[in-house]
């Protein structure tokens, strides 16, 4: 699904990887960083392709602050079945947060197991 994106999904690009708005949005702004090889894994990524990434993810921040502006971010990647990952093609989640989407957001990449959300 990740593989052949047409030419209007495409937010921003570069030689390794692209941008799309994520199909289920968890916020307004919330876009996906695609690797362009098909790979399920972050942990099967050249350095080249690593640099090429988190760019991305910089790129990506500097066109959703300007666009929607947010007031933080949370960053994350599903890898493997027992962590969420559905799409098994890499993929990093970039999702905008906004002052007031949540009565308190401490802990929340901890939501992950609730049972650990509140420290």
């Amino acid at each position: 699904m990740f593989c052949t994106p047409g030419p209007a999904d495409i937010i921003l690009v570069n030689e390794y990887a692209y941008a799309r708005y994520d199909t289920y949005p968890v916020s307004p702004g919330h876009l996906l960083i695609i690797s362009k090889r098909h790979i399920s894994s972050i942990f099967y990524v050249t350095e080249d392709e690593t640099a090429a990434l988190w760019k991305l993810v910089r790129d990506v921040k500097d066109f959703v602050d300007l666009k929607y502006t947010p007031d933080g971010y949370n960053i994350g990647i599903n890898d493997g079945v027992p962590a969420g990952q559905t799409v098994m093609h890499l993929h990093i989640h970039v999702i905008p947060r906004y002052s007031g989407d949540m009565t308190d957001p401490k802990g929340r990449v901890r939501g992950v197991i609730p049972e650990k959300q509140k420290y």
